[in-house]
């Protein structure tokens, strides 16, 4: 069997999460080839990888979505669109549902340059059908380069090329979804499509809270991502989430019930059995937050919890472990905050192996603004350390149990609540019984529901049944 493996922004170049689930996939499956085909913002961007590829993994290959095919315009042949793809074209601008079909033949049919086509008559003239029915109020020249500036990576991914494969499988909707859904598409491969957080929400999220997009435009960047989202649940044949509220948010956005299956993250608890645990003579309190430093961890509001919390408790100790290096401006924000504030005890590690610090730790706290069902929780649970975390994804199902009795294995604190994560380190602080009581409860709900091997498993299973399905059409 051979798979492709299709995804954004992570494997192999960034480390923990879904990169670190993605590795564990195919050493899972020794028996299985793998291709992973990995997107990326700009070949600038490129890194060293981050992991040791499997020897199951035959090729990895890379996009870039800003590696545009840009020339001198008067050079290239320009590109005319038929009435049913101007049609698809014109219904993808104007927010309505367009012929997804269409638009994937153009490209796969049609060598077009992409400048040509983002520069030609045709899409001045649907941009300048848009403005004027929707955005005369701004400079109409903006307003056509954001237009241009919003397709380029669509389009870019949408005219890429990969080899076949006997099942596509994305691990996002975005970009990486729209690769899978053309193959589904052009070749009617068996496509199936794993959402480890909310990727249309998501994208919501940092759009909003993004300097690059002004307001005017934040809606129309917003509203393609939802498209875009509506054309993966199209053409996947299953759709995998981590919890009962997320697959419950799929089918909201479009996705057809049917198609959805729920499969959560999973832990190898085994390799935490031996690890290393605190020395005999460190007598503080280890808070360990096990995370990438990117804006979407909220790492600032942590740090301004953890200072209020150790204004009465100078035992505590900050360890904030993993990469520095995917949101560089916003880690450098967050150890000037710890100099300008005068907190001591953080210390960043940068990226480690979790298994050699975790224990160590006290309690974990994760103050994200958004996320699917952490693996840093069930990571910690692994180890019997309770956790703190807002109540995001799924993390309230991790730490309060949806299926158990087993008890809570932390708090549950409020997005950017400063006062409140506060109060819940110094609640686990100060009383250690609770802590190991809450460790234990974790741990046994790890074990229970959230054992890896079984997750791969699934996963296994759904690669049979799938690919089967389409030998026996």
């Amino acid at each position: 069997m051979k798979v492709c493996l299709i995804v954004e922004g992570a494997y192999p170049y960034v480390t923990g999460g879904v990169s670190s689930w993605v590795q564990g996939l195919m050493l899972s499956m020794p028996d299985v080839e793998f291709v992973v085909q990995t997107i990326a913002a700009s070949p600038d961007e490129r890194q060293q990888f981050k992991y040791k590829i499997p020897s199951n993994v035959s090729e990895i290959q890379e996009v870039y979505l800003l590696d545009d095919d840009y020339v001198d315009n008067r050079t290239q042949k320009k590109v005319s669109l038929t009435g049913e793809e101007y049609d698809a074209f014109e219904n993808l601008l104007f927010e309505s549902s367009p012929d997804w079909s269409v638009i994937i033949h153009f490209f796969a049919e049609k060598d077009v340059s992409l400048n040509a086509l983002l520069s030609g008559k045709d899409f001045f003239k649907m941009s300048l059908d848009y403005y004027n029915a929707n955005f005369r109020r701004v400079v109409f020249s903006d307003f056509l380069w954001t237009m241009r500036s919003l397709y380029l990576p669509l389009f870019t991914i949408l005219k890429s090329r990969t080899e076949r494969a006997d099942l596509y499988h994305s691990v996002s909707s975005g970009y990486a979804g729209i690769w899978g859904s053309m193959q589904k598409c052009l070749h009617g491969a068996p496509f199936l499509m794993s959402e480890h957080g909310l990727y249309t929400r998501e994208r919501e999220e940092e759009i909003i809270k993004a300097d690059w997009v002004s307001g005017i435009y934040k809606d129309i960047w917003i509203d393609q991502f939802k498209k875009i989202g509506e054309c993966c649940y199209e053409y996947a044949d299953r759709v995998v989430s981590l919890f009962d509220d997320a697959r419950a948010f799929q089918i909201e956005l479009g996705c057809a019930k049917e198609k959805t299956v729920v499969i959560p993250n999973g832990v190898d608890y085994r390799k935490y059995e031996d690890i290393p645990g605190k020395e005999a003579g460190d007598r503080g309190i280890n808070i360990g937050a096990v995370l990438r430093v990117t804006p979407i961890k909220d790492v600032k509001t942590m740090l301004s919890a953890f200072a209020l919390a150790r204004n009465k408790n100078p035992k505590l100790k900050l360890w904030i472990m993993g990469s520095m290096e995917e949101a560089k401006e916003y880690a450098q924000e967050c150890r000037d905050m710890v100099r300008d504030m005068e907190i001591e005890n953080v210390v960043f590690t940068g990226t480690i192996d979790v298994k050699e610090y975790i224990g160590k730790m006290d309690f974990l706290i994760l103050t994200s603004i958004s996320e699917g069902q952490p693996l840093s929780i069930l990571e910690g649970f692994a180890a019997k350390r309770p956790c703190i975390a807002t109540n995001v994804g799924n993390s309230r199902g991790l730490i309060e149990g949806e299926r158990d009795d087993y008890g809570h294995a932390g708090y549950i604190v409020p997005v950017m609540g400063v006062s409140e994560i506060a109060r819940a380190i110094l609640r686990l602080a100060e009383n250690e019984t609770e802590r190991r009581k809450m460790g234990e409860a974790g741990y046994r709900r790890v074990r229970a529901y959230y054992d890896e091997e079984e997750v791969f498993g699934k996963y296994r299973s759904l690669y049979e049944e799938m690919t089967k399905s389409r030998e026996g059409r």
